[in-house]
């Protein structure tokens, strides 16, 4: 079952689940964010990792190098032309064991041509949610900051998992700011 919008502040209030919580859509002259009938929109924060080739990195999600990353703290970020960054949400999240969320991106930002990735959020994550901005265009592309970047679609579970992301040692679990690729070592 989808949780709707009273059932989310519900959760909220229960177990801590968004923090910072917006009780309502904000939508004026900005890209929308708070709490919607079925969702909640997520703000992006003001760090950005983009990816760039100046130094002819490679990208490997292995051995990951952040050479071919360039770090910026901007209300703003430009995304090259058929490039990405990374960001991450201003919200942090608490998810209960009982809660599986999904994230899509929002229509203003894809009728651009930039595109939003966020695997799920698993029972029983937490941390600040890392952010992949892709520009599919031909263009420099604009992502602006504490404005709204994805909707966060929850699920109430048929069944409690037998282990959780918290359980199992998530190696994302906890993160704080835009975290990069990494393995277990």
């Amino acid at each position: 079952m989808i949780l709707c919008d009273r059932l989310i502040r519900k959760t909220v209030q229960e177990n801590n689940m968004i923090d910072p919580f917006v009780e309502k859509l904000c939508q004026k002259s900005i890209i929308s964010y708070g709490l919607s009938s079925y969702g909640y929109d997520a703000r992006v924060a003001d760090e950005f990792k983009i990816f760039t080739n100046v130094d002819n990195a490679i990208v490997d999600p292995k051995n990951f190098s952040e050479f071919g990353v360039v770090d910026k703290k901007t209300d703003c970020c430009i995304i090259p032309p058929n490039s990405f960054t990374l960001a991450r949400t201003i919200e942090y999240f608490r998810i209960p064991k009982d809660i599986f969320v999904l994230c899509v991106g929002k229509s203003t930002y894809a009728r651009c041509g930039i595109i939003v990735n966020v695997t799920p959020l698993e029972p029983e994550w937490e941390g600040h949610v890392t952010l992949e901005f892709s520009n599919t265009t031909q263009l420099p592309a604009k992502i602006y900051a504490n404005e709204g970047a994805c909707q966060f679609l929850f699920f109430q579970v048929s069944e409690i998992c037998e282990i959780s992301y918290k359980d199992r040692g998530g190696k994302y679990m906890g993160q704080r700011g835009v975290t990069l690729p990494k393995i277990y070592t």
